[in-house]
């Protein structure tokens, strides 16, 4: 009935049998299958449209409290997945986000100005899998070091795919007070606190009907945890101070630095929230995996900045080339991009050489380390950490002592620093 008065048409099939027969004879837009069925289960028709229809959506329909079997769905091939008791308001929402996917032809196509650039076998694998992701609704987790691209590969899921006409929000879990994470992800009513003087949305409505991409959710203390579990089970979140639930329909992609199964081992993230997170794993390659990309990825930026400042773009020499295929990169593409945006701001001609980039050679860098702590006669994690008491207060002194800033300035969330401060007895 809701399909009808939405103007679509429906074939009912009560059996997995009778819909292969469907899926045969004829074509369709999206399936949406119920999980038990006499002479199977849904994920039998999943698995099944997976291997012999594969530009079909298809969701499922799950009981009440089922989310391993919506999981299973999901990394099964499910589009998406609606529980029981179905909200048709949700059902709605379903379907205009199916009949709004991309056609096959444009599957894959990045948007203008926003590419994974090179031709490495490494970047061509995440860019293949960006683009199958884009079809789906099911969470992603993407891994990777800092500064390897995954907020640009959260970006181009959301633009690919079904939502790219709607809000992506994106949320830095750990630049986030502890004390205000609540009221930040679910909004708060009027007096639900001192200085809550009118209703105010949080991430998952400004992000209703979007993407809400969690950056660093590693960073997410272990009760805020319990709470973002809720919200993406549910799809429904309660603002503070509030007395009832709001349906939200968001897509959640996430995305940290971190080793999250280590850190689900040691206690430190829920497991059950993980597997939420984790149905599809996207893994954003360093550019010591893609050293050929580099000359590209360099020239690349080098034109884009080079623009901005309203300069012609300069020639990166060979020796240039060569250095930067050498540097290890701990800060990948974003630490090539602060390099060339140095040396362009320094060079006074038209080429970029080696000694412009100022780099020093890998070798000698690692190396440093254990020379120095050797002429110091002191153990190595002694070394350690004085070099990063010493960043810290150097930081902390440009900052004037602003620990956010600070933490921006060394390149580590607000709580990592926290962390760090503590441990090396920095707080007293």
């Amino acid at each position: 009935m809701t399909l009808v008065r939405m103007g679509l048409d429906a074939d009912c099939a009560a059996s997995v049998a009778e819909a292969r027969r469907f899926l045969a004879e004829n074509s369709y837009q999206l399936c949406l299958t119920d999980m038990r069925l006499p002479d199977g289960d849904g994920l039998d028709l999943v698995r099944h449209i997976g291997e012999q229809c594969r530009d079909l959506p298809v969701a499922v329909i799950t009981a009440h409290g089922s989310m391993d079997n919506a999981v299973q769905a999901l990394k099964a091939g499910a589009f998406d997945y609606v529980a029981k008791p179905v909200s048709l308001e949700q059902l709605r929402a379903l379907i205009r986000s199916v009949l709004n996917l991309p056609g096959q032809a444009g599957a894959g196509a990045e948007p203008a100005g926003r590419a994974l650039l090179g031709e490495s076998q490494a970047i061509e694998q995440a860019r293949a899998m960006i683009g199958k992701t884009a079809r789906s609704q099911a969470p992603v987790y993407i891994g990777g070091e800092s500064g390897s691209g995954k907020e640009l590969a959260a970006r181009l899921i959301h633009e690919q795919g079904p939502r790219r006409e709607q809000p992506f929000i994106a949320v830095n879990c750990g630049a986030i007070p502890e004390n205000l994470m609540e009221s930040e992800f679910f909004g708060y009513r009027k007096g639900a606190f001192t200085g809550a003087e009118s209703d105010r949305d949080g991430f998952f409505q400004a992000a209703q009907g979007g993407t809400l991409f969690l950056d660093e959710v590693a960073d997410l203390p272990l009760a805020m945890q319990v709470k973002l579990l809720r919200a993406i089970q549910e799809k429904r979140v309660r603002k503070v101070g509030a007395q009832s639930e709001d349906a939200v329909d968001v897509r959640v992609i996430s995305a940290t630095h971190q080793d999250l199964k280590a850190l689900v081992a040691a206690g430190r993230f829920r497991q059950d929230l993980f597997y939420r997170l984790d149905v599809i794993e996207l893994r954003m390659p360093s550019l010591r995996e893609r050293r050929e990309d580099i000359p590209s990825l360099a020239q690349s930026i080098l034109e884009r900045l080079a623009r901005e400042s309203g300069l012609p773009a300069p020639r990166l020499t060979p020796a240039a080339l060569r250095l930067l295929g050498e540097y290890p990169f701990p800060g990948n593409v974003r630490e090539l991009e602060n390099i060339l945006e140095r040396a362009l701001a320094l060079i006074g001609g038209s080429e970029i050489d080696a000694e412009d980039l100022q780099l020093t050679p890998a070798q000698q860098a690692d190396e440093a380390a254990p020379a120095l702590a050797a002429e110091g006669g002191m153990p190595l994690q002694d070394y350690l950490d004085k070099v990063e008491r010493q960043a810290i207060l150097e930081a902390l002194q440009k900052t004037r002592y602003n620990r956010t800033a600070a933490a921006r300035l060394l390149g580590v969330t607000f709580r990592s620093l926290r962390y760090r401060m503590e441990r090396l007895g920095l707080n007293e």
